[in-house]
């Protein structure tokens, strides 16, 4: 990560990282985020990887096909940057691109954050077993038409979270790839749960 964006606030609020969408930036949620969840202190971390002018978190050698080698890189410093600033508790939001960064530190890193958000999540490939998931707060949001992120593979996320032992919430608009505005009602309440 060559930039990200820190807001501290006082007391003892938790930390909330939120992760940008593809050619989005530091800035994406950052602003938002701390509205939603006043006295958060928010970090927002900014994809260093250029895909046709567009900010990305990892490379990808087509639509809906990942170089994995550089995800697992990429996942490792995510995930150092996350236990780098990370205090209890922690949770975490991501929209499309982001929100696949954020599922695979998880994939790997269960313990670094108790709440997540994936907004719009496309994971392509079934990951392996990670019992540290179990008791994890996770939400899924998704668009029933989205073209980029089929309902099938958000569902078999969902379902693979599932199985982890994770508590997940999915919820589906009838739209695409769009933020509906009723997913940012769920993510709020979902954050404001906590």
């Amino acid at each position: 990560m060559t930039e990200y964006r820190f807001a501290e606030t006082p007391g003892p609020g938790p930390v909330l990282f939120t992760f940008h969408g593809t050619g989005g930036d530091a800035q994406q949620f950052h602003g938002f985020a701390a509205g939603v969840l006043p006295g958060a202190h928010v970090i927002s971390p900014e994809g260093d990887v250029m895909e046709n002018g567009a900010r990305r978190y990892f490379r990808r050698t087509g639509e809906g096909v990942y170089d994995m080698a550089d995800l697992a890189r990429r996942t490792d410093a995510m995930g150092d940057f996350i236990a780098a600033h990370h205090r209890a508790p922690a949770f975490g939001f991501g929209y499309s691109n982001g929100a696949n960064i954020l599922a695979s530190v998880m994939f790997q890193r269960p313990d670094l954050c108790d709440r997540i958000a994936l907004l719009h999540p496309l994971i392509p490939f079934t990951p392996a077993p990670q019992p540290g998931l179990a008791g994890r707060q996770v939400l899924i949001t998704a668009g029933r038409r989205d073209p980029i992120c089929p309902a099938l593979l958000t569902q078999t996320l969902a379902d693979w979270f599932t199985t982890q032992g994770a508590d997940v919430t999915l919820h589906w608009h009838q739209g695409g790839h769009e933020i509906a505005a009723i997913e940012v009602q769920a993510l709020a309440s979902f954050l404001q749960a906590a």
